[in-house]
């Protein structure tokens, strides 16, 4: 890839982390170079810029070295800082078996015995978990596991 259309790909990255690959790819086009989302992508890749998160940490260093933020800088700013208030990466629990998460999926179908339903637990402190497979998806075998 040439230097220069490399860095046409990264700048819209840094100005404007809010943005996806396709709509990255769709506004470079405006401008002139032509290059598919995932070319976008795999140079991002290479720059260590594939993710919104990644995105806005680059943001922050340049902010360190005296940058000014746009408005969809700031935009994009406010709206991960929204999002991390509300929704938490992590789960605190204090010891194993304080909390685990349960869930019910659809194996298939045996002759003979009907519809196979395997109900999951993991326990969020250990993260082990274990599975038991029942012929029928009700609150009991839910209860039962």
């Amino acid at each position: 890839m040439a230097p220069e259309i490399e860095a046409a790909v990264v700048r819209p990255a840094e100005e404007y982390p809010a943005y996806g690959q396709l709509r990255a790819a769709n506004e470079l086009r405006k401008s002139g170079v032509l290059i598919s989302p995932c070319g976008v992508r795999s140079i991002w890749l290479r720059h260590g810029l594939e993710t919104f998160k990644k995105r806005l940490m680059r943001l922050e260093e340049r902010a360190a070295q005296g940058i000014v933020y746009t408005d969809a800088q700031l935009v994009a700013l406010e709206q991960a800082k929204r999002e991390k208030e509300t929704d938490p990466e992590e789960i605190e629990t204090h010891h194993p078996g304080y909390l685990v998460a349960q869930d019910t999926l659809y194996v298939g179908y045996l002759k003979g015995v009907g519809r196979i339903y395997q109900q999951t637990v993991i326990d969020t402190y250990s993260s082990v978990a274990f599975a038991k497979v029942y012929d029928n998806k009700t609150p009991v075998t839910a209860a039962d596991t």
